[in-house]
């Protein structure tokens, strides 16, 4: 193809990236927000609520905000969502609580901008000193959770609430999971996971250890021994494979590497190919391939194998890729790479169309410097593959309580079944943390019954 291998750092100056990764949507000022918070009618039973898989009481945090009572507000989205900050800013809530908001019915389109009175709130609670919850009398009753994303930390934080002494467990140096390393930089500048872990810390109780690998460094069987019970929420670490032979080759990357290493390093220290194609159709495709544009990348072309309408990425997604510069191609499947000397040179795709399948005598080809797969993530079964835990489906089976098959130990989140949302996992976490809660009490007191 004639094509040089071009990937590098540095494409652009840094003020310039310092612009791209700034906060794509800044919060609301005072003035918005009340403006905001009076348009919502303040519905009994609110569907949007309803749509929310945290269930915060939408009606009333905005209604607090309305009458300026910031700290009511905050404190009514957290109690039910302790990562409301982040979850304000990444969950899809045109497909959420928003979608379900009445003035849809009156206005296309003009729903309350909940999301963004949420994020007021909780930016103004982050900003006082002093923590809304204060940690509960001490249990005695030590628990173990095992990843420290949003659905470990939000169990750490209502177990710590209860009394309960926590220690969460990770493989990365630093707590966050997807929040801190899979999500896109300018949906949470200013280093605003940490700023949430912090918060989210300080009610006291929780220990984080990092560096550890579940099956290898930490065992489940070790962690039963030495802790009343364990959660697991250790989403999905493995990512699906293109099954081409030469996959391996140079400037083919996992969009999942991509988007950590963007989040773990100095922007001007990412490299970036000159032409990128991003393979996939959901929010990871998305972020992967916008923050290749805005690192400089001259060309990037997000191809998915199916029609705009069944990505996962929401509407908004795809237009938020567009408006950034990404060329979107639909009904594609990649068919080959192109390699010269084990380095990508470009990526040949087979055109198919609904119910048609694809023809691979109908192609055309991408020249590129970097492929980013972003076609799935899968749960990795191998760190509990000596433990008796049911896995169905590529997920850990869980009951409606949390409980795995095996007696004190929970799971949720991504590495479970159900949505595969942020705020579905802070659900996840909470409410095995309450179910946790209960259990542990109730075999104390039969315990204190049976020595007294």
């Amino acid at each position: 193809m004639g094509t040089r291998f071009d990937i590098a750092c540095g494409r652009l100056p840094e003020t310039v990236l310092d612009l791209n990764f700034a906060d794509a949507h800044p919060g609301l000022s005072q003035e918005q927000a009340a403006l905001e918070a009076d348009r919502c009618f303040y519905c009994y039973d609110a569907p949007c609520v309803e749509a929310c898989p945290t269930g915060i009481d939408i009606p009333r945090f905005i209604k607090a905000i309305a009458s300026d009572n910031l700290a009511g507000a905050s404190r009514t989205i957290l109690q039910s969502n302790i990562l409301g900050g982040s979850c304000a800013r990444v969950c899809p809530t045109e497909i959420l609580c928003e979608q379900k908001c009445v003035h849809t019915a009156i206005e296309a389109n003009h729903a309350v901008r909940i999301g963004a009175l949420q994020r007021f709130a909780t930016d103004w609670q982050m900003n006082q000193s002093a923590h809304p919850f204060q940690r509960g009398e001490s249990t005695g009753r030590r628990v173990a959770v095992v990843g420290a994303g949003p659905a470990g930390l939000a169990c750490a934080h209502r177990l710590a609430m209860r009394g309960h002494d926590v220690t969460i467990f990770d493989l990365h140096e630093a707590p966050g999971g997807l929040n801190q390393y899979g999500v896109a930089a300018y949906k949470l500048a200013d280093n605003f996971a940490q700023k949430e872990i912090d918060f989210l810390m300080s009610i006291g109780g929780i220990r984080f250890q990092g560096g550890v690998v579940l099956g290898q460094t930490l065992t489940l069987a070790g962690l039963r021994e030495s802790y009343h019970a364990v959660f697991l929420g250790i989403g999905l670490s493995g990512v699906r494979a293109l099954g081409f032979e030469n996959e391996g080759v140079e400037g083919v990357l996992d969009a999942v590497a991509f988007i950590e290493t963007l989040r773990s390093s100095t922007l001007s220290d990412v490299p970036v190919g000159r032409r990128v194609v991003v393979i996939g159709g959901g929010n990871t495709a998305v972020d992967a391939a916008v923050q290749a544009k805005r690192l400089g990348a001259e060309e990037v072309t997000l191809v998915y194998r199916r029609g705009a309408e069944h990505m996962s990425a929401t509407p908004v997604e795809r237009e938020w890729a567009q408006t950034n510069g990404v060329t979107l191609r639909f009904w594609a499947s990649p068919h080959h790479l192109l390699t010269d000397q084990g380095v990508v040179q470009g990526i040949c795709f087979a055109r198919g169309a609904s119910g048609k399948g694809y023809d691979p005598q109908d192609s055309f080809t991408l020249e590129a410097d970097m492929v980013l797969k972003a076609i799935g993530q899968v749960f990795v079964s191998d760190p509990i593959q000596n433990d008796q835990i049911l896995v169905e489906n590529g997920r850990i089976v869980v009951d409606v309580n949390g409980r795995t098959s095996m007696p004190g130990v929970y799971a949720g989140g991504d590495c479970t079944a159900g949505e595969d949302l942020t705020v579905a996992a802070v659900r996840d976490g909470r409410d095995a943390a309450e179910v946790i809660h209960a259990e542990l009490m109730v075999s104390s007191a039969e315990k204190d019954a049976v020595n007294g």
